[in-house]
């Protein structure tokens, strides 16, 4: 078959094309969004195992997806620049607004949506110093210190239930954990609200955040 004149530049355009499609690095990919990682704290946080998690990143970085730096006997990967973050965005939105079934499996996956009454990110930066809203970040401590939302206390989903006395009872409590499939925050929001708290979600969690151009703070963030 005769090759078209513009053949060898959509076949490089297609070289995005496959290396997104693959459940798993799409996967990778948004948790590296919230900052860089390890192999090992990829692997961890992704819930995907330590070889494979290993083999799709030289996938990622064949495509120049993500990059990495050597750090004593430790490579931390990351993502290539600030426009991966806002294409993968872009592409879920895209997606989202194109498929059904994905809407589905998220309305599957993460509850009804309306029901857990998101605040969008834009909304929580302008409420910030409202001192009557909380933010918890349900995520892991060390997910926490690596990177939250400025003021964020961190509260890890496994210690919700026995640390329900620290938070206020008559302030809005907006809850959120990692990328904008993660259950974990609308598990602490039923959770919350089954205990008499006023509580929301963050959407798209920590990954949205970022993707709008909200700063993160390192650090213990502590009442």
């Amino acid at each position: 078959m005769t090759e078209f004149p513009e053949e060898p530049i959509y076949r490089q355009l297609a070289r995005i094309g496959r290396t997104l499609a693959s459940p798993v690095r799409l996967r990778l990919l948004d948790v590296l969004d919230a900052g860089e990682r390890t192999v090992e704290q990829l692997s961890q946080e992704a819930d995907v195992p330590l070889k494979n998690t290993s083999a799709q990143l030289q996938q990622l970085r064949a495509a120049h997806l993500v990059t990495s730096r050597r750090e004593g006997t430790r490579v931390y990967y990351r993502l290539a620049d600030e426009r991966v973050s806002r294409f993968l965005g872009e592409l879920q939105d895209f997606a989202a607004g194109r498929l059904a079934d994905l809407r589905q499996a998220v309305s599957r996956h993460l509850g009804d949506p309306v029901a857990l009454e998101p605040v969008t990110a834009e909304e929580l930066a302008r409420r910030l110093a409202d001192p009557g809203v909380v933010v918890v970040d349900v995520r892991p401590a060390a997910a926490h210190a690596r990177g939250h939302v400025p003021g964020a206390v961190s509260v890890p989903l496994a210690e919700l239930r026995d640390r329900l006395g620290e938070l206020p009872r008559d302030a809005e409590i907006v809850a959120y954990c990692g990328g904008p499939y993660c259950v974990v925050s609308p598990q602490a929001v039923l959770l919350l609200r089954d205990h008499g708290l006023r509580a929301r979600t963050l959407e798209g969690g920590i990954t949205r955040w970022r993707r709008t151009g909200n700063r993160l703070e390192e650090g213990t963030a502590t009442r």
